[in-house]
């Protein structure tokens, strides 16, 4: 087979990110600035996940006898309902076009901060009243677990407003 005249030879080479991270000759960051981006959606899931167990652990005790129980449950479900379906609409990339998702990402996380890191005051006061035994227990681990969700709220907070004061859309 003939070679054209005017052919060059072409040359592919492939890089991988993980190999130039940190690479201090090449200039390239210790992160990949995609990964960053990516945080916050990685902080739904472990707020819907965390979530679930808060309530699924309370629910599974006679926590209707401790009126206060009641507005956990409430916030504890609301949230984790709101998160699942935010969790949703990001998994389909879906946007509606007049929604300015910035503002109402960074109030939701910061409302959520602040009520469940409230609702976990409020766990931690009731552990105590408990029997020792099943309702102890999940109330106990119910409530390290709500703090662990506060702080991921938090986080997503801070991340929202990150991206807030930059002005992405």
């Amino acid at each position: 087979m003939a070679e054209h005249p005017n052919s060059r030879p072409v040359i592919t080479t492939s890089s991988s990110p993980y190999l130039e991270c940190g690479n201090s000759s090449t200039g390239t960051p210790w992160y990949d600035k995609e990964s960053m981006l990516s945080v916050p959606k990685y902080l739904i899931l472990v707020e819907v996940i965390l979530g679930l167990l808060v309530w699924a652990l309370i629910a599974s005790t006679e926590y209707f006898h401790f009126s206060p129980f009641g507005w956990v449950m409430f916030v504890t479900v609301f949230y984790w309902l709101l998160t699942l379906f935010l969790f949703i609409i990001n998994l389909a990339n879906g946007r509606i076009r007049h929604i300015p998702w910035t503002k109402v990402v960074l109030i939701f996380n910061c409302s959520a901060a602040l009520l469940y890191t409230s609702a976990a005051f409020v766990e931690a006061a009731l552990v105590n009243q408990g029997v020792k035994g099943h309702d102890f227990n999940c109330w106990a681990a119910s409530t390290f677990f709500a703090f662990l969700v506060s702080l991921s709220y938090a986080v997503s907070a801070f991340f929202s407003y990150k991206s807030w004061h930059r002005g992405d859309e």
